[in-house]
């Protein structure tokens, strides 16, 4: 069992918290997040994403948080969804699971710092679309993304579906989704997903040197351009939510899904038979 254990500020106290799933370290403005659970190859847990959550919340009450970084731990950024905790899910689960992680998916485009997603290795399936929910992503020369769900006979969540279209344009985005074949972080880039691309071995240190500059400008100013910006462009995004979350509920019942999900634990091609 991994314990990292952090210390924010509150008003004029510290809250000292535990975390089991996360790795949290602070070198001056900057909160360093990374996503700890390497034998899943940094899955979104459910454990996790409410401890992500936490570190959040109080990141957002602690002024002397000016930027956040989100990183993995290991050679993963992100593998996405748990799939070994999806194949039992029951009817109706499926939306309830989505509907949980909304607040966390809130908290990234709410929180009035820069979030700063350094992906150092695979960003896959949720994992990428947790990328998305960041205001900048710098990546390892060695990482790539790919929106994995429909290998799986599932469709994207984690508002990818929303994020995606904007900033590629919705054919190139249907492209990656509808076909979930990977594209290199230099691609990414070309493409507008990624900000910058750095070697795998100056990945941290590249991200927060540019961290500790936004860290030094004004955080009142940089806080309301992210508030105008993502309320401006994301005023339907808890629709798209709502819609997601049925969506994939409906994919958590199919026949596909259960093959998609054995195949990949068989490591074969799924057989789907549109079911």
């Amino acid at each position: 069992t991994r314990y990292t254990k952090v210390k924010l500020h509150h008003g004029k106290g510290q809250i000292e918290m535990d975390y089991q799933h996360l790795l949290v370290d602070q070198q001056e403005n900057v909160l360093i997040i990374r996503f700890n659970v390497p034998e899943k190859r940094n899955a979104l847990i459910s454990d996790m994403r409410q401890e992500l959550l936490q570190v959040l919340e109080r990141a957002e009450k602690d002024e002397n948080v000016r930027c956040i970084v989100l990183t993995g731990e290991g050679k993963a950024f992100s593998a996405g969804g748990d799939l070994s905790s999806l194949k039992e899910l029951k009817p109706l689960d499926g939306r309830k699971l989505l509907q949980s992680a909304q607040p966390l998916m809130m908290k990234l485009l709410e929180i009035e710092k820069p979030i700063i997603a350094a992906v150092n290795g695979p960003a896959a399936g949720a994992g990428f679309s947790l990328a998305l929910l960041c205001d900048l992503i710098i990546a390892s020369d060695q990482a790539f993304f790919v929106q994995s769900f429909v290998n799986v006979g599932l469709i994207p969540d984690f508002a990818a579906m929303h994020f995606l279209p904007k900033l590629v344009g919705m054919h190139k985005a249907k492209e990656l989704m509808f076909l979930g074949e990977r594209i290199s972080a230099e691609e990414a880039r070309e493409i507008g997903i990624v900000n910058r691309v750095v070697s795998a071995d100056s990945l941290l240190e590249e991200t927060l040197k540019l961290a500790k500059q936004l860290a030094e400008k004004a955080p009142i100013s940089i806080g309301m351009m992210k508030k105008i910006m993502n309320q401006h462009h994301n005023h339907d995004v808890k629709v798209l939510l709502e819609l997601e979350a049925q969506g994939q509920e409906i994919c958590f019942q199919t026949e596909d899904f259960q093959e998609g999900a054995r195949a990949f634990f068989e490591k074969r091609q799924p057989r789907f038979q549109g079911k």
